[in-house]
């Protein structure tokens, strides 16, 4: 989704913080779908069941003293205080999809989210533990990302939400939410993260040249 505007014009790379390094490439970048976010990680139709149980509670109650027109007339405030609710809802959704780009490159999964506050995780697949796909049926699903906390790969649940795996609080799974095509993604996340795991890591460190002897 190209952006019209500036506010994300000093990342060098469109949701990275920095240049790749040598041999790093873009494999995938997406974000998550505004409207599977809103109902998922928002929780609007549970919001929106609220506020129709509160109208149809006080339309009831209200028909024993008088008509059922003026009971409904009555309740009407609960629908009208829940779709507001509900469009705020809706536009928390869209601004968190708009401002949130996810990236998977050869090496890692790197994460800008945020709206007010906007960060960049960068998870190397060297330090992922396991990764599990939530496939819905429309296709769109969120892929969690367990990380080995002993390599220092520690998340605040308050400060990733809702780019979180719901409920796993002690140890945080960051993810990639609600996005498209979610199965297709997780097949270049696996192939991607087997091969960054079973290249071996060579640690170069220079060695001291060793001085002439003279010949006997």
């Amino acid at each position: 989704m190209p952006h019209d505007h500036d506010d994300f014009q000093t990342e060098p790379v469109r949701g990275l913080p920095e240049m790749l390094p040598d041999g790093e490439r873009i494999l995938w970048q997406g974000q998550p779908n505004w409207w599977a976010l809103a109902k998922e990680a928002l929780s609007l139709w549970w919001v929106a069941g609220y506020f129709a149980f509160l109208f149809a509670w006080r339309t009831i109650g209200g028909a024993a003293t008088e008509s059922w027109v003026q009971s409904a007339t009555a309740a009407s405030f609960f629908l009208v205080l829940g779709a507001i609710v509900c469009g705020l809802l809706m536009l928390v959704a869209l601004i968190q999809a708009k401002a949130s780009l996810y990236t998977i490159t050869n090496k890692r999964v790197a994460m800008r989210i945020g709206a007010a506050l906007t960060m960049t995780l960068n998870l190397p697949f060297k330090q992922l533990d396991n990764a599990t796909l939530g496939l819905r049926k429309s296709g769109h699903g969120t892929i969690a990302l367990e990380m080995n906390p002993e390599g220092g790969m520690g998340f605040s649940y308050l400060m990733t939400w809702p780019h979180v795996r719901p409920w796993k609080m002690k140890h945080t799974q960051p993810a990639l939410r609600c996005i498209n095509d979610a199965k297709s993604v997780a097949a270049i996340l696996s192939e991607a993260a087997q091969t960054a795991v079973a290249e071996p890591a060579i640690e170069i460190t220079r060695v001291p040249e060793m001085a002439a002897q003279p010949a006997e």
